[in-house]
């Protein structure tokens, strides 16, 4: 079935900027979040900018929310095993880049981090992970807790975790395409690229309003035919490279395999030989000379004798 709306990741690079479509891009957040996320503004981030990277499996998007919040969605499609440390230094990197020389630490700003990723991100049953940081008593297994004093300090902060970077993974490949809420109905557009008529979550109707692919211009048109396709040959690489790794793999394997029958065949020969040459009294190092065992293989097989 051809495709009816934009890919997500084509969206966050070129029409989820646009304030006209910020309701899109908050319905999502809400949906996610289980809160009422309003955007003030797009911030500068790698995603913004037109590079070379636009061929590649990965996007981003900064932007600040009317609270203050920093958010970061990511999008990648490629596998990284190193992902999770990615999102560590994703989500420093932006904090400190977002709090002015001379600031008092009560200035860190909160990163929310989002990512949407394709591929196999860990080990885990569930498609949609959050992730918080909080402190809990060793001894007690209580919860630290802000003071009363903390809070009247702090505005809209009322626990501990809420100071801390949140994490969100969204594994969509992991997805069954069952739909059984609205956060699953924005999943399954994630993963399909299609709104059914019955979905009713936030954002999703003016989704599939703004992201008709036969509303775009003719030059929006053509960027998005060409970005689709740039994903395609990215994609075939990856997998061409994995098949042909695999096939080296296989034959690499079966040289290994062979040298180590040899050593193991090797081995076999000389602690008979050694075996032999015990029995007949002959000295370790004559032992040595003749079948390359160490002193402890050596031992280790007298100590054997009387079994054999």
């Amino acid at each position: 079935m051809k495709e009816r709306l934009v890919r997500f990741d084509w969206a966050i690079k070129k029409l989820l900027r646009n304030k006209a479509n910020f309701e899109i891009l908050e319905g999502f957040l809400s949906e996610l979040t289980r809160q009422d996320i309003k955007i003030n503004k797009i911030l500068e981030s790698e995603g913004n900018k037109e590079t070379p990277d636009d061929k590649q499996n990965r996007v981003d998007l900064l932007a600040e929310t009317e609270q203050g919040e920093l958010l970061l969605i990511e999008l990648q499609v490629e596998s990284q095993f190193d992902y999770f440390h990615r999102m560590v230094y994703g989500t420093s990197k932006l904090i400190t880049d977002y709090i002015h020389s001379g600031s008092g630490y009560e200035m860190v700003k909160r990163a929310i981090s989002i990512n949407i990723v394709y591929f196999g991100l860990g080990h885990g049953r569930d498609y949609v992970y959050k992730g918080l940081t909080e402190f809990r008593g060793i001894h007690h297994d209580d919860i630290l807790e802000l003071t009363i004093r903390q809070k009247k300090r702090f505005e809209n902060i009322e626990k501990v975790s809420d100071i801390f970077p949140e994490y969100y993974i969204l594994k969509v490949n992991d997805f069954d395409s069952l739909a059984k809420d609205t956060l699953d109905e924005w999943i399954y557009f994630l993963k399909h690229s299609e709104i059914k008529e019955e979905f009713s979550a936030k954002g999703l109707k003016k989704a599939l309003e703004e992201l008709d692919i036969l509303k775009l211009s003719k030059a929006e048109r053509a960027a998005y035919e060409r970005y689709i396709e740039d994903k395609r040959v990215a994609e075939s690489s990856i997998k061409t490279s994995w098949f042909e790794g695999k096939i080296v793999g296989v034959e690499e394997g079966r040289k290994e395999g062979r040298e180590e029958g040899r050593e193991e065949g090797e081995l076999k020969r000389n602690r008979e030989i050694a075996i032999e040459m015990l029995k007949d009294g002959e000295p370790n190092d004559k032992i040595k000379k003749y079948t390359h065992l160490t002193d402890a293989e050596i031992e280790q097989l007298k100590r054997m004798m009387p079994l054999i």
